[in-house]
């Protein structure tokens, strides 16, 4: 039922992949599957869902407590969940995005007061923060809204492969909610070490709290 904190039935066993004992050719390997998948769901029908994502998200209290936000900027692929940035600049809460560093190679999160006017196609051609929006600390952050190609019951996270995303988690405080299609949760993503695992999930029918991960 849309909204329960039931587990995940992935839709695809771990022993059904082709798998070998390389973890980066495993995640290569699970990333075009899951893109295959997420190809097959026409355009119209991903702005339903994008829809059905944020009004499920406004009825969490993760949501309606948080002053702080990580928001991000979606790609074709991805949830889109821009109007409750919106709403909560509207609100008086903080809304930040992921900025590329260029001269760090890495990513920032920075303050924005308008999505429209402050932000702007950035490095990799996703909208981000310009540069006179000022880097927000990690640490005073209450929610971060992370997308991904895959996620799995156990909050592990399958990103695009450059660690962006696993960098600044690293150091963000609040709770760390994956953003996916139905159709990008699987019962077992393979991780590594430094991989951040998520404390719940988001798709446009189910909100999931992990176990373990408060």
């Amino acid at each position: 039922m849309a909204g329960s904190n039931r587990g995940i039935t992935g839709k695809e066993r771990a022993d059904d992949w082709e798998m070998n004992s390389d973890s980066a050719l495993l995640k290569t390997q699970l990333r075009g599957r899951l893109r295959a998948r997420l190809r097959e769901v026409p355009a119209a029908r991903r702005e339903e869902l994008s829809a059905q994502a944020r009004a499920l998200l406004a009825r969490q209290s993760a949501w309606q407590k948080a002053r702080a936000v990580l928001f991000y900027a979606p790609l074709p692929d991805e949830l889109d969940l821009l109007a409750l940035l919106e709403h909560a600049l509207a609100e008086g809460r903080t809304a930040v995005l992921p900025r590329f560093i260029t001269e760090r190679g890495v990513y920032a999160a920075c303050r924005i007061e308008d999505f429209s006017r402050d932000c702007a196609p950035g490095n990799f051609g996703i909208r981000e923060p310009g540069a006179r929006c000022p880097i927000f600390p990690l640490n005073r952050l209450d929610l971060a809204l992370v997308p991904g190609v895959g996620f799995d019951a156990t909050g592990h996270r399958l990103g695009r492969g450059r660690g962006y995303y696993d960098r600044i988690l690293a150091e963000a405080a609040g709770t760390r909610c994956g953003v996916a299609f139905d159709e990008q949760v699987v019962e077992q993503i393979p991780f590594e070490p430094h991989d951040m695992t998520m404390n719940c999930i988001l798709t446009p029918t189910r909100w999931v709290e992990i176990p373990g991960q408060h």
